[in-house]
């Protein structure tokens, strides 16, 4: 029994790190009037899980709390995806948040304690384990979301986070209930032996699906999403985004290969569907936006689509190219928020609208380059990161006979060039009415960027390296 709840503890050691780092902010903040000390242990405890994690990564797939949680193999690479997001997100924030006003320790204390949901959820083998990660994310984020109370459009969007959160996890539960009912069991493993495939069943793994399509804005799930990004401060945003929807991904993958894996063939069309509107309906609205960060909000929407490319492959290659795709996004798109947070944080004018980025190219050379680059991933434009993720999931797609789906994924794709290639418009080909003055980042938020794209060119150009990780995970366990 000593020796079972050691191995136990071993397992969920990350998590362990992170809740730790939050539970010392809240100790620290009782008597320090100070951020500082409390941001540095966030950040020290967010790097110690990331190098925790990545020693798992090569090891196999082993269970742990009596086959409620997993560790080692795919589930620690989607750990790993969760904690870089959140430490990239974490080093941008401090700057951002003192401008705002909102560096408070406390903060960082709830940044920590939804990613000890994230990573639960990604190492989730039950379907309990799992809603218990996705509340224990959600509230943090509910919260994070209308962090700055004098704002209307902050508290508005999360109100509207919070009541159709809070709907989504009816539906997600009532699922789970569903589910236990007709196969007399919570556990992935056990649903995929039970078998069964009556209405309660189907019922169930219906609205299971509905709450996880919410959680990664999928449409027609996806309304929350554009206010709630803009409401929320810029790298909270970035935070969502990235490990928020990264472990909603991960946790959704394990749940239909592990215990729907045989059932795919009757939802393929269901999951075609929603694949291909969702792609198409965030890159038609992305076009119109005038805010940019509505506009990445819209944009996340169709990446979301490209993502769900690959589990409509429903197989190995497809698994692991949205796990990559999942890692490239993470970084061009906290890089992208964090360089739209530098211009944000300036006041006078709103930096998040588009007409206000006219000139800055000129101003601040360097982070408006950054951001290009940002965008160009983001666009799938060789040879960063993002083209070899797209590359990746349309592979996957076509090499399952999913051509039609491949190409209209390849045409969304080459509609969201207009979007992300007209703020570059403004930024280098529009000059300013005013004169546009802006303060120069601290080293952190610099290194933090430039590392940022240094890791986007570097997967893009030498992919091989992830690529061979996610080819040596024993796919077995999780594809049956």
């Amino acid at each position: 029994m000593e020796q079972n709840l050691l191995v136990d503890l071993q397992s969920f050691i990350p998590a362990t790190i992170i809740a730790l780092g939050g539970l010392a902010i809240l100790m620290n903040q009782v008597w320090s009037k100070t951020s500082t000390v409390s941001y540095w242990i966030s950040v020290a405890s967010v790097f110690a899980a990331l190098v925790k994690i990545m020693f798992e990564i090569g090891m196999p797939v082993q269970s742990a709390f009596s086959d409620m949680y997993m560790y080692g193999g795919a589930h620690a690479f989607g750990g790993m995806i969760v904690l870089v997001g959140t430490f990239f997100s974490l080093l941008l924030s401090k700057d951002y948040l003192k401008s705002i006003g909102q560096d408070k320790g406390e903060v960082y204390a709830l940044i920590l304690f939804a990613t000890l949901g994230m990573l639960t959820m990604t190492g989730a083998s039950d379907l309990v384990t799992i809603f218990i990660g996705l509340e224990t994310m959600s509230v943090c984020l509910y919260v994070l979301t209308g962090l700055v109370r004098d704002s209307k459009i902050g508290v508005e969007a999360s109100l509207k986070y919070f009541l159709l959160g809070a709907f989504s996890t009816g539906f997600l539960l009532y699922g789970i209930a569903l589910v236990y009912g007709s196969t007399g069991s919570t556990n992935l493993a056990e649903i995929a032996t039970a078998g069964s495939s009556g209405l309660i069943y189907w019922g169930g793994l219906s609205l299971l699906l509905v709450g996880f399509f919410f959680k990664i804005s999928a449409v027609p799930f996806h309304m929350w999403t554009p206010d709630v990004y803009q409401g929320a401060p810029t790298t909270i945003t970035a935070f969502m985004a990235t490990a928020s929807k990264s472990a909603t991904f991960i946790a959704m993958i394990f749940v239909l290969s592990n215990a729907f894996q045989v059932q795919l063939g009757r939802i393929h069309e269901a999951l075609f569907v929603i694949a291909v509107i969702t792609m198409v309906f965030g890159n038609i609205i992305a076009i119109v936006q005038d805010n940019v960060k509505r506009m990445l909000a819209y944009s996340s929407i169709a990446h979301a689509g490209y993502a769900l490319v690959g589990i409509v492959a429903g197989t190995a290659e497809g698994y692991s190219a949205v796990l990559f795709y999942l890692f490239a996004y993470t970084l061009m798109n906290v890089g992208a928020f964090g360089v739209i947070a530098f211009y944000e944080k300036h006041t006078g004018k709103d930096y998040t609208n588009i007409e206000n980025l006219a000139g800055a190219g000129y101003t601040q050379p360097i982070l408006a380059v950054l951001l290009s680059l940002f965008l160009f991933s983001l666009m799938g434009i060789p040879p960063m990161v993002g083209f070899i993720g797209k590359y990746k999931v349309f592979a996957a797609a076509i090499n399952q006979g999913e051509i039609t789906l491949a190409i209209i994924g390849v045409l969304a794709s080459a509609a969201s060039a207009y979007y992300y290639l007209r703020v570059m418009v403004y930024m280098y080909f529009k000059s300013s009415k005013e004169g546009i003055e802006f303060t120069s980042p601290s080293f952190v938020y610099q290194f933090a960027l430039i590392l940022l794209l240094l890791l986007t060119l570097y997967f893009g150009i030498m992919p091989t390296e992830i690529s061979k990780v996610l080819e040596s995970f024993s796919w077995s366990t999780i594809v049956n």
